[in-house]
This record gives structure tokens, C-alpha cells and sequence, in this order.
């Protein structure tokens, strides 16, 4: 069985053939999972050996018929084809930055059967430091996650040693780092690709509260708490 019958196959048994009913002269879920698919083949990029990128966020955008026949299954349906993408990757070995995220969204220029694939890669934020921010405490803002900068100096990259690891193809092992003073500073660490901080590449930087260093497609907003 195929990854796509067996998406239609797990929508069939979630809602007791509701999905089958409901679609059978509008858009198909499994149109919008091969949708997904061919996102995926179209937009894989190599990155390093043995290494292809593909997005793992996608926005569908349907006509108001579309959206309003799906909006009773919603939830369960961005999931399955969250899995999907999952799915589709392992087979195709492609590396995802992030979990998959699969959202359906309101487009009132489409009409009935037409939809829209916008798709991302987007960076997986994971962090090392372990401490609940103190008041007063400095810290910084990735992806809409607070990060405590915690130590007196928080270096930022790819690489296992990272105090903050970004799951992003343009930034190094060990690419910047933060050393919190009067004022921070963030500074770059011979980084293949460079800092930017508030929109100029520079190898080190003053920050204040909002500025925004940019390493790869990764955006760090300092925060000084």
C-alpha cells in the first residue's frame, strides 16, 4: 500500500467515511496530500552530502466552498497530512528542519476545487541551557520562544557544542555567541556564512533590547528582560 492510500485509508477509519461523502465534487484530501509531495520533490534542495533540505511548513489556501466543507474536520486533517509530510520525507530520505506543520487557510480569490501550496523550511530551535529565566534576566527570542541567557557567555550554531543548537542549513557548528555586559555583545565565531545584527554584517556588535542578530534564515531578537 501506497503512502497516499494509505493517508486516505487512516482518513477513511478516523471518521467512518466521512471524508468520502463529503468530497465528491470538491477538493479531494489526497489531492492536497500529493500537493504536499510534489512540494516537497520541487523544493529539495542539497545541502551537504548525503544531505536534502526540504520544507517541513506548508500552508494550504483553499476557496471559501473548500474551507468551509473541511473546517468540521480541520484538526484531524492538518494532522494527517502533517504525517504525510513526515511519512514522505523518511521515504525519500529528505531532512526536515523542524517538525511538520501543515495549516489550511481562507483564500476568497480561489474558487471551488482550486487551492494554493506556500511552503517553508523552517529552523527547529533546541536549547541546552536548563534554568528558568530570573527577573531582570536577559534573553532572547527565536521563533517565538523565549531562550534565558543564563551564562555569561551563550554561544549559538549547529553543532552539539552550541549552548542554543538552530537546526538551520546556513549556520555553522559554533556560529555567534552573546556576552552579556554593559552592554551585550554579540559576536560572530569565523562563521562560513556571517552575522547580521540589526541589518548590517559585522563581526561584532552592541545590542540592545530588540535588537536582531540574523545567522542563516534564523532570527535572534535580544531581550534584556
Amino acid at each position: 500500500m501506497g503512502l497516499l492510500d494509505r493517508f486516505e485509508d487512516r482518513l477513511d477509519r478516523l471518521v467512518n467515511g466521512a471524508f468520502a461523502r463529503a468530497f465528491k465534487s470538491e477538493v479531494q484530501p489526497v489531492e492536497l496530500a500529493a500537493a504536499l509531495n510534489k512540494e516537497m520533490d520541487d523544493r529539495a534542495a542539497i545541502v551537504a552530502r548525503g544531505r536534502t533540505v526540504t520544507p517541513n511548513v506548508f500552508t494550504l489556501d483553499l476557496s471559501p466552498h473548500d474551507d468551509e466543507r473541511l473546517s468540521v474536520y480541520r484538526d484531524a486533517l492538518q494532522g494527517e497530512l502533517a504525517a504525510v509530510v513526515t511519512e514522505y520525507a523518511a521515504e525519500q530520505s529528505y531532512a526536515l528542519l523542524g517538525p511538520a506543520e501543515v495549516t489550511l487557510s481562507l483564500d476568497d480569490s480561489l474558487e471551488t476545487g482550486i487551492f494554493r501550496v506556500h511552503s517553508e523550511a523552517r529552523a527547529a530551535i533546541v536549547t541546552a541551557v536548563v534554568s528558568d529565566a530570573l527577573p531582570g534576566q536577559p534573553y532572547v527570542e527565536i521563533g517565538g520562544t523565549a531562550y534565558p541567557l543564563v551564562r555569561a557567555v551563550t554561544r549559538f550554531g549547529r553543532g552539539n557544542e552550541a549552548d542554543v543548537r538552530i537546526e538551520d542549513p546556513g549556520v555553522s557548528r559554533t556560529h555567534c555567541e552573546i556576552l552579556l555586559g554593559t552592554p551585550a555583545i554579540a559576536r560572530d565565531l569565523n562563521s562560513t556564512n556571517g552575522t547580521t545584527i540589526d541589518g548590517s554584517r559585522v563581526t561584532q556588535a552592541a545590542l540592545v533590547d530588540g535588537s536582531v542578530v540574523l545567522i542563516g534564515t534564523t532570527a535572534i531578537t535580544y531581550r534584556t528582560g
